[in-house]
């Protein structure tokens, strides 16, 4: 019994051990799409995320960060932070991968309702690193004399960023 508890406990920590090699820490730049394009001129981020590789090629994780669009013409800056599930499938013999997170994005601004999360992206995948080129849309509510009206509004935009494997 205390051979199958032993067992047990070093699977455990060799499991926690491998799953801390799935942190990853990014960024990104973009140009704003759709309403974001009338508000705002450029947008910069920086992603996290923590995946577990669940099949040989498919990691499945979680993943926040922030996203921040620089305003113009009057129309002050806005943010939204993402939590959402993060999926990757890496080709096999070939450095690509497509990924998906989809969630919610937590809007830090009080006059833009938080909403749904949608990013997918395609990518070169290196040892320690990803290049990727991606789309990123907030479906949300604006609430504020700039657009007249309390309409859906899509806040998107093509983003390339970059992330780092850490161990």
């Amino acid at each position: 019994m205390k051979k199958l508890l032993l067992l047990g406990a070093f699977a455990l920590l060799g499991g926690v051990a491998q799953a801390q090699e799935g942190f990853r820490l990014g960024g990104h730049i973009g140009a704003p799409l759709g309403d974001a394009a009338d508000a705002a001129s450029v947008t910069i981020g920086i992603d996290a995320a923590y995946m577990w590789n669940i099949t040989k090629g498919l990691d499945i994780g979680a993943t926040t960060g922030y996203s921040h669009f620089f305003g113009k013409d009057n129309v002050d800056d806005f943010g939204f932070i993402p939590i959402a599930a993060s999926g990757k499938y890496t080709f096999n013999k070939i450095p690509l991968f497509v990924g998906l997170d989809l969630g919610a994005a937590i809007s830090t601004k009080n006059y833009i309702n938080s909403g749904l999360y949608v990013a997918p992206r395609v990518g070169y995948q290196m040892k320690n690193t990803e290049l990727y080129l991606g789309f990123q849309n907030i479906g949300s509510k604006y609430k504020d004399p700039y657009w007249r009206g309390n309409d859906r509004f899509n806040f998107g935009a093509i983003n390339f960023g970059a992330n780092f494997f850490l161990k």
